[in-house]
């Protein structure tokens, strides 16, 4: 737009102070009330664009508007206008004077900022999150530039161009068909990535990211490839910050690393309750919170968390629910749980039990996250006693059917799968999944993965008939609720043929693996874990029905494809070179075959050979 634009009569544009993918942004004095303005203003799409890219950025940038506008925190960037002018849609904002994020730490060498300042920052920040989530918004784009830090102090979130309310978050996260990401690969939550639903926590697990790029200098997964920095994210435990800054304080580590779980359930229960810790890390005294006003049956609903979005409602309870003092309720039902009334008879209401306080549920909730951590470190042992613990505490406090009290029964039977002890964590399973068919229903994501686990300990306890059986009506279920395509339908598709291949039904386990393969490969793209793997698997049928000259073609590409994501060194892509050395000693290649051992066998002394 020409200099001396003036939009709609009002908003005169004097100088471009920004520029980004989707246009400009302006410094303009708002005629009207003779003040200056940020105005916002989407470049024009020309005819070589594509429609529906135009059309999806348009609906974004409307988004915006809407989704700011209705927002009013200190912490949140305040809208004044939105509309269109000469073709051109314009955003008014409140002018801010300061730096983003991303600027800041350009400023400072990529060095990270104060100690002091990156904790104000982010007590800030989980206030302002804490308004938005409330409100049932959920950014899902939280990232160092979308965060100002103004010349006296406060911070303030900006862009909303992809937030959504939560209660129409039922979407993937992966590239539409356009091409347009939703996220940014350094701040993208796992869930975000492997297309699973979002909400709330995927706004903390990006805060995460930022707060340990800004308290180290570089975010959590700091590589160039973009898939590489999404594997990470899905797979890879983060260094904790103090290993790259040691004079951060210890709260302010265990704050980054609870952000960072790699599932939702791990994370601080919301904004509110990290902002607590933040302020209690900092002072040593709990803040006080201020009462929520009661809002309409509407926002309560969208305030609820995700797994109470398949409950029926039932039989009334014998008294009005009890949120356990829980200062937010979106917080969870983590206060008394109420078992309905029976139909025929008197109502099965349970003595009440004590309303346990936000700070028990919160280390509680730290606890089965520090479980998952000594997991991800290899301690099985100590992790299955973390987690039976705090099962055995949540029951006793929350009951034995609640969702909390199944998830560390979960991890607990996971613990002891992968202890070998398949025998008592198939029962586990089985009754996990039966509890949470009931509390949550049948379709519920967590019935579905403890119904996909018992099906492993099936075939880990050679009941492979069993296993193939579960798996098709898994395959079934998952289809009939997400479709086809869905990576978890994928998955259980994935457990189908491997059972088929342990019955020695190898003709049928490889059309299975062979389709699944094309699937993947077509909506994850062919680096992704999960294609890699259906591709090892159509190997093995290979190689199984004496088809070694394809084997060996498939296990170079898998081979080929752990070297581009993992690394030349790591133990996943020498065990992938060393399949292609067995296919080669099979197709009778045997010095081609010794050289890649030798190769192998020098590559392992370098791995574990002790730093100089």
């Amino acid at each position: 737009m020409a200099r001396t634009s003036l939009i709609q009569g009002r908003y005169r544009l004097l100088e471009v102070i920004g520029r980004g993918g989707m246009g400009e942004v302006w410094r303009a004095r708002d005629e009207s009330l003779g003040r200056q303005v940020a105005v916002k203003c989407l470049k024009p799409m020309g005819p070589q664009h594509d429609q529906s890219f135009t059309r999806i950025l348009r609906e974004r940038f409307r988004r915006e508007a809407r989704v700011a506008a209705s927002l009013q925190h200190r912490g949140i960037t305040v809208v004044h206008d939105f509309g269109e002018h000469e073709g051109v849609l314009y955003l008014v904002m409140e002018l801010l004077e300061g730096h983003n994020l991303s600027q800041l730490l350009e400023e400072n060498a990529r060095d990270p900022l104060p100690v002091e300042h990156v904790v104000d920052i982010a007590e800030q920040v989980a206030d302002a999150l804490g308004h938005t989530h409330r409100q049932g918004i959920v950014h899902r784009d939280l990232k160092p530039a979308n965060i100002m830090r103004l010349t006296d102090g406060t911070v303030k979130i900006c862009d909303f161009g992809i937030a959504r309310l939560g209660r129409d978050i039922g979407f993937t996260s992966r590239l539409t068909g356009t091409g347009i990401a939703m996220g940014t690969p350094h701040y993208m939550s796992p869930e975000q990535i492997g297309g699973g639903e979002i909400d709330h926590r995927s706004d903390l697990y990006s805060l995460g990211c930022v707060l340990y790029e800004i308290a180290t200098g570089a975010p959590p997964f700091d590589q160039d490839d973009p898939w590489a920095v999404l594997v990470g994210h899905r797979d890879t435990p983060p260094e904790p910050p103090r290993s790259r800054r040691a004079e951060l304080p210890p709260f302010f580590d265990r704050v980054v690393l609870d952000l960072l779980a790699k599932t939702p359930d791990e994370r601080p229960a919301d904004a509110g309750d990290l902002r607590r810790r933040i302020v209690f890390g900092r002072t040593g005294v709990q803040p006080v919170s201020l009462a929520h006003p009661v809002r309409s049956p509407a926002a309560r609903e969208r305030a609820l968390p995700a797994w109470t979005r398949s409950m029926t409602a039932g039989p009334k309870a014998t008294g009005p629910l009890d949120l356990g003092g829980l200062a937010d309720p979106a917080a969870g039902l983590t206060g008394r749980w109420t078992v309905a009334a029976s139909a025929t008879g008197p109502a099965a209401v349970p003595p009440p039990r004590p309303t346990p306080s936000p700070e028990l549920l919160a280390a509680l909730a730290r606890r089965h996250g520090e479980g998952i951590r000594l997991g991800r470190r290899g301690r099985w042992v100590e992790a299955g006693e973390a987690h039976r613990a705090v099962a055995a505490e949540r029951a006793s406090l929350l009951g034995a059917d609640h969702p909390d009290t199944l998830a560390s029964r979960y991890e607990t039977a996971y613990a002891l799968g992968r202890l070998g002890r398949w025998a008592e964590a198939l029962e586990a399973y089985q009754e996990i999944a039966r509890a949470r068919a009931s509390v949550l229903g049948a379709d519920h994501p967590g019935t579905f993965a403890a119904r996909y686990e018992a099906g492993i300990g099936l075939g880990r306890l050679g009941r492979s008939a069993e296993a193939l059986e579960l798996y098709r009506s898994l395959v079934a279920d998952r289809t009939r609720a997400a479709g086809p395509d869905d990576p978890e339908t994928l998955r259980a598709r994935h457990g189908l043929g491997v059972n088929l291949g342990r019955m020695g039904r190898w003709q049928e386990a490889l059309a299975e693996a062979r389709e699944v393969c094309a699937i993947r490969e077509r909506t994850l793209g062919p680096d992704h874990p999960d294609t890699v793997t259906s591709c090892r698997e159509v190997a093995v049928s290979l190689g199984w029905l004496g088809r070694w000259s394809e084997a060996l073609t498939v296990y170079r590409t898998v081979a080929g494809a752990l070297d581009r994501v993992l690394g030349p060194d790591h133990t996943d892509a020498l065990a992938a070179r060393q399949d292609v050395a067995h296919c080669l000693d099979r197709l009778g290649r045997a010095e081609e075959a010794a050289e890649l051992h030798r190769g192998l066998a020098e590559q392992r002394a370098r791995n574990t050979a002790p730093p100089h």
